[in-house]
């Protein structure tokens, strides 16, 4: 696996886990909630023949830090990203963002200034509304759900995750996505993110989507459970000069669940 997290950054939001691989133009991968890097491990190796892939685990998130009085909303992560480019002293690179990676991004280059060669969103959440009744009901009721015995968290996480897919991913990707999520500090950490989850953190790019500085293509995967394509043309339509690609018969997570798919539709649009 060319999927690793070697090295640690300090940040303004906690320690940070990253990792790199290839070489070329640098090309930085966002991922999104409640995903980790490790969601690109299976697109990483060929990404890495033409490009410097840069990947890391948001605050909060993966095997970076979690803490009990750790801010980690979006607000947060589209600081962080603009600060782990500057980490990297990556000035114009590439990005691909998926799920909540698309608004961190988006704040990123939109309220912080973070400069992209081009940016491609996949599957985001970037516009409102998002979330659904679970997630609003268990934002409300944070310390009821951190208080459950471990084996019903655990059960919680998988139906979690699940409830994303169209097809069904190999036991070892499941079990690499869910992991993070079970000791004592990802058990807090995953249902804090509910708890910050505010859809004013998407109201206050979304009228500056007409302002977006570099080339964007879209890419959607058409039987995502959780944002539905619909929801992607609306995008499409705040950002009229974007391309708009749709992966057919695929679900929320693309870049597990067809691979080669979503590295044919990243080819022409990523490669110079």
């Amino acid at each position: 696996m060319e999927w690793h997290l070697t090295h640690t950054a300090d940040t303004p939001a906690g320690t940070v886990a990253w990792g790199s691989a290839g070489d070329g133009p640098p090309l930085v991968l966002a991922h999104g909630w409640p995903w980790s890097s490790v969601s690109w491990h299976r697109i990483i190796p060929a990404l890495a023949r033409s490009h410097t892939v840069y990947w890391y685990d948001m605050p909060g998130y993966g095997r970076s830090e979690k803490r009990p009085d750790q801010p980690t909303g979006l607000d947060i992560q589209g600081e962080i990203f603009a600060h782990m480019l500057t980490h990297w002293n990556l000035d114009r690179p590439r990005v691909v963002a998926h799920d909540f990676g698309g608004a961190t991004t988006l704040r990123a280059h939109l309220l912080h200034g973070a400069e992209f060669d081009r940016l491609v969103l996949m599957n985001v959440v970037a516009m409102r509304p998002w979330g659904s009744a679970f997630f609003d009901h268990v934002g409300r009721h944070v310390d009821a759900f951190t208080a459950l015995p471990p084996h019903i968290h655990e059960a919680i996480v998988r139906a979690y995750i699940g409830g994303a897919l169209v097809t069904a991913l190999p036991p070892e990707d499941t079990e690499a996505l869910v992991a993070p999520w079970l000791d004592e500090a990802g058990r807090t950490s995953f249902y804090r993110q509910f708890a910050q989850a505010d859809e004013i953190f998407t109201a206050e790019v979304e009228p500056m989507f007409g302002d977006v500085r570099c080339p964007v293509q879209i890419l959607w995967g058409e039987a995502d459970p959780w944002i539905p394509l619909a929801r992607g043309r609306a995008l499409h339509g705040l950002m009229p000069g974007a391309g708009f690609t749709t992966l057919p018969g695929i679900g929320h997570l693309p870049q597990l669940e067809a691979p080669e798919a979503v590295l044919q539709a990243l080819t022409g649009y990523l490669d110079p």
